[in-house]
């Protein structure tokens, strides 16, 4: 049956309105759609270019070359050797458990670097690279690079490790580097990017460690085109950044390692200093170890076997050690006295083997006494007595104000770790640290360097220099950055009077040269490099009654540990002081038997510049010398490859 026109028009009426109600919704959301691309497109284009760049383009640090170090006659002390490494970025990886299995199939990983790779992996942004391998082969470099499409994340890369050469000679002045901790990162406020690179190197102690910033030089970045997996393409740029500064420092590799050997492997300390200029030639610290332990981690073994020593290889004792000075302080006790005027080189004091202070006795070292004793025999045999009532004429005051002036008690500026400033006491002090009155015989203690007296190595050969040439040397360790030597203030007279600087030094002299001089048996016999010296013996404790009555009545008879330390400081040539040197050997005994033919030996080997001849020393002392001599000789070329290393 037919519909009714009727019907048929308001149908077609209805079905139109509904088409254009329907074609409009859809033309605008063809407009919307329109509109909405023409802001991606145009307005946005530029944001969203990036963000595809990004995703196609990785911009990677370069880590700079570091700075090398150099010894005063421009040897390599510190280098930079190529080293061959596999690492991962984590983000560029994708199942990184897979990776790295494919990677053991090709060449050997070790477990604990492994390991120690996991760890740092979870730490570390995933876009950082981590090393997985360090220090492969050239063939295990080979295998991975053919294979690199199928390790996506991974690079075989060529960098620089640091290596010193001169191993044990060194360590404790240009200490080393290792991969960076999170303590270490904890200390900085604002690190460089370079730093928080896994396992990336920084100096950990001495030289390396005070001038990280100058030695590390500015990292670089390059640009490099990955696919989707990850695999570097190609490099678009590159911007190798600035390598660190090279170091010239003031001492004589040679020097340092005739003394290094020479103080072997007693629990000792050694400087050299030259009296013209503070350079320091040498400042040797034994027993040493090898930096290059450390470079990239040492093992546990290896660090338990330093730690567990008894003789302290890490430490270094030249300028953390902080020893009582004994009777090598008693030239500031004279000074001051002579300075005080209550004292004159030809005043004599009369020593009968001690001296009765506040109820208590003060033994001389010769119990039977020295007699009438002047200031040059006071030194020259050193007579406790004669110091012991030269300090109760001057005061504790008068003595730390010369030690400090002669350069005791002070923190000399070195780029050295742990610098000691040592201890000049006083009577506020020991009232502020102490919470105690200073008595008399703190006094008497202090004015042969015991008691609450403490110096180290590197202070007694700035005393000593000081001594030699009336002049406030300061030491120095860094010659020059990058060929630009630093400036270095002026060296200014002592304020002590010449005449009385002279009476000391003859004093000194006469110790060495004299035959009733402590340090005779070690004098240096060429007339033209003759010492001025004193001998010290300083006390580590008392032997007990309970000790003596055991049968215990000698240094010799003590654990090692609790016998006196040996010390001995001096300059030569006497009429023209060049070098001024300073030994300590802990627990060594007596100064004259132990510390003084070493100082002999080093400022000889100093003065001469090679090894000395046998007619420098006593004749009583050649054939000893001889074979020293023949001994050092076949161990230095083992220290030295200066020929390898020469810039």
């Amino acid at each position: 049956m037919r519909r009714p026109t009727a019907d048929r028009q308001q149908s077609h009426v209805r079905i139109t309105r509904r088409a254009l109600v329907l074609g409009g919704a859809q033309v605008g959301f063809a407009g919307l759609l329109g509109l909405r691309m023409r802001y991606l497109q145009v307005e946005q284009a530029d944001q969203f270019r990036l963000l595809a760049e990004e995703n196609r383009i990785n911009i990677r640090l370069i880590a700079p070359a570091r700075g090398e170090i150099f010894d005063r006659k421009g040897v390599r002390l510190a280098a930079n050797e190529p080293s061959y490494r596999i690492t991962l970025v984590r983000e560029d990886a994708g199942d990184v458990e897979t990776v790295i299995d494919r990677l053991s199939r090709l060449i050997e990983l070790d477990e604990d670097e492994l390991n120690r790779a996991m760890t740092e992996m979870r730490r570390s942004p995933p876009f950082l690279p981590v090393t997985l391998a360090d220090r492969v082969s050239w063939e295990e470099m080979s295998r991975v690079a053919v294979n690199t499409p199928a390790l996506p994340g991974i690079t075989p890369e060529v960098g620089l490790s640091r290596r010193y050469p001169m191993k044990c000679d060194f360590a404790h002045v240009i200490g080393y580097v290792g991969p960076i901790s999170d303590y270490d990162l904890s200390r900085l406020e604002n690190p460089d990017q370079l730093l928080r690179i896994p396992r990336f190197q920084i100096g950990k102690v001495g030289i390396e460690a005070k001038h990280e910033e100058i030695l590390r030089g500015k990292a670089g970045t390059r640009r490099v085109e990955v696919n989707a997996v990850g695999r570097v393409m190609r490099e678009l740029d590159r911007n190798d950044g600035t390598p660190g500064a090279d170091l010239q420092i003031t001492i004589d590799h040679a020097l340092q390692g005739y003394v290094q050997a020479r103080l072997g492997e007693q629990s000792a300390a050694a400087v050299v200093m030259d009296c013209k200029s503070g350079d320091l030639l040498a400042i040797s610290s034994a027993p040493s170890f090898d930096p290059n332990l450390f470079v990239r981690g040492i093992s546990v073994a290896d660090y338990r076997a330093l730690t567990e020593n008894k003789y302290r290889p890490l430490a270094n004792k030249t300028v953390q050690g902080t020893y009582p000075p004994g009777s090598t302080f008693k030239m500031v006790t004279a000074l001051a006295a002579l300075e005080a005027g209550v004292v004159t080189s030809e005043d004599t004091v009369w020593c009968p083997g001690h001296l009765e202070v506040s109820d208590r006795r003060f033994h001389c070292w010769k119990r039977g006494g020295h007699g009438h004793m002047t200031l040059e025999a006071a030194l020259r045999e050193s007579c406790d007595v004669y110091f012991y009532k030269l300090a109760l004429d001057v005061g504790i005051e008068n003595i730390s104000a010369m030690a400090r002036k002669l350069g005791l008690g002070i923190r000399h500026d070195l780029p050295m770790s742990a610098v000691a400033s040592g201890l000049t006491p006083t009577k506020d002090w020991k009232r502020q640290v102490r919470g105690a009155q200073w008595v008399l015989g703190d006094t008497v203690n202090a004015a042969i360097g015991q008691g609450f007296v403490l110096s180290s190595p590197l202070q007694l050969a700035v005393m000593t220099a000081r001594l030699a040439t009336g002049r406030a040397l300061l030491p120095q360790l860094v010659k020059s950055v990058n060929g630009v030597e630093p400036e270095t203030p002026e060296i200014t007279p002592l304020d002590i009077n010449e005449n009385h600087l002279r009476a000391v030094r003859r004093a000194m002299f006469a110790v060495s040269n004299h035959r009733r001089g402590t340090a005779y048996g070690s004098r240096i016999t060429e007339e033209a490099f003759r010492m001025a010296g004193k001998t010290g013996t300083s006390q580590v404790r008392n032997i007990t009654a309970a000790e003596r009555r055991e049968g215990v009545s000698r240094n010799e008879d003590l654990p090692w540990e609790r016998r006196d330390h040996a010390l001995f400081v001096n300059f030569a040539p006497v009429d023209d002081p060049k070098v001024a040197v300073a030994v300590v050997v802990e627990h060594g005994g007596g100064g004259s038997a132990v510390a003084a033919p070493i100082a002999r030996d080093i400022t000889l080997q100093a003065l001469y510049g090679e090894e000395p001849p046998l007619s420098a020393y006593p004749a009583s002392d050649r054939s000893r010398i001889k074979a020293l001599q023949e001994r050092l000789r076949r161990e230095l070329p083992e220290r030295n490859n200066d020929g390898r290393d020469r810039a």
